[in-house]
């Protein structure tokens, strides 16, 4: 009979019970978004809308892109751009093309404010600025993937609606770098998204994200988080979102697609600012998503330890078959979600390269403890 130490013991029980975390949450939650029926409109009244992004020195991305939202197939909509103190050409070309499309606003800071962190003092100027009721949020170098953006993103807006959750892609290019900022996007995706579909919301992203201005004004838009440079997206949405008043959008016309990081140093200080803001999330939400970080850690650790501490067949088993078992669950959810976010080339490499992921982001977050943020520029 197998005689087995008390830390062979110890390791294997650690093992499958971290491995039971992850199949919870990959066939309980993930599921949600992996499975997901396309669902019906909430109405097909199109209702005023009013797009927003904040501008600080965006002349090359406003000129790239700002032509794609203001030719939008929708009938009735504005987009408002605040310029916020921007000393490049953004405030010639922004004048230029109001000459040409009277949908857009422009609404001018003509002085940098620096007791204000981030984006967010501007964007609620563009906010308090808008004419309709239903916004549409975005960045200046984001392009929507299609005409029909807005029509997709209102069609989800009935009484009850009072947020809308989109998805916010990375442009594919060349690169190991390239792969590894999409491949994050695609990880944070698939919790937030799934979140909301079970009915817990926690964030969304502000390159393609919507709620009611009545909303922002009720709670006073991001006065309880100012002092965090990022978070209008996620700490405010924590805040308003529930569980019936929350949808999400996910058909391929209505993501916005951003360009990406070219140096892995400025995709590294863009993390460190995101993750500060998850310090504020709610306790519960720490716990869930502190609970998969942490599993996943406990996994790979355990597996490591019991790999190098036995010989023994049976505990070897244990080992593989745990692998297989967790591989085929990714496999599946993975997929399928990925065919849905129109990222099915990164199949391979989210299965594969998931270990060195988790790892850099135990840096940034390390990094983060002895690092200040910076300001939005």
């Amino acid at each position: 009979m197998t005689q087995f130490t008390p830390v062979e013991i110890t390791l294997s029980v650690i093992l499958l019970a971290s491995l039971l975390i992850q199949l919870i949450y990959y066939w309980i939650l993930f599921s949600k978004l992996a499975f997901l029926r396309k669902p019906s409109p909430a109405t097909t009244e199109q209702l005023p809308i009013s797009v927003v992004m904040a501008s600080r020195n965006e002349y090359h991305h406003l000129k790239k892109n700002l032509p794609a939202l203001l030719e939008q197939k929708y009938p009735d909509f504005e987009v408002v751009v605040v310029n916020h103190a921007s000393d490049d050409e953004t405030a010639d070309y922004l004048k230029e093309m109001q000459n040409s499309y009277p949908q857009l606003k422009v609404v001018t800071i003509e002085r940098d404010l620096n007791f204000f962190h981030g984006k967010k003092f501007p964007l609620s100027i563009g906010i308090k600025s808008a004419a309709h009721e239903i916004l549409l949020l975005t960045d200046a170098d984001c392009k929507p993937a299609s005409p029909y953006w807005i029509d997709r993103m209102a069609s989800n807006y009935n009484d009850q609606t009072e947020v809308l959750l989109g998805y916010g892609p990375y442009v594919k290019e060349k690169g190991f770098l390239n792969r590894l900022i999409r491949y994050d996007t695609f990880l944070v995706a698939l919790q937030y998204l799934s979140y909301a579909l079970a009915g817990k919301p926690y964030m969304g992203v502000g390159r393609n994200l919507s709620y009611r201005k009545s909303l922002f004004l009720k709670n006073k838009g991001f006065i309880a988080h100012y002092s965090v440079a990022s978070g209008d997206d996620d700490l405010f949405i924590r805040e308003v979102a529930r569980k019936g008043n929350t949808r999400v959008e996910l058909s391929p016309e209505a993501f916005v697609y951003s360009e990406p990081k070219h140096l892995f140093s400025e995709w590294l200080r863009q993390k460190r600012r995101h993750l500060t803001t998850g310090k504020k999330y709610k306790p519960k939400y720490k716990f869930l998503l502190g609970t998969f970080s942490l599993s996943l850690g406990i996994y790979y650790l355990s597996l490591v330890i019991l790999l190098a501490v036995t010989a023994k067949p049976i505990l070897l088993y244990v080992v593989l078959g745990s692998v297989l078992l967790r591989f085929i669950s990714r496999l599946i959810i993975h997929k399928k979600v990925l065919d849905r976010l129109q990222e099915k080339q990164l199949l391979l490499f989210s299965l594969l390269w998931e270990p060195i992921h988790m790892l850099l982001l135990l840096g940034v977050g390390f990094l983060g403890l002895f690092t200040k943020t910076t300001q939005w520029k």
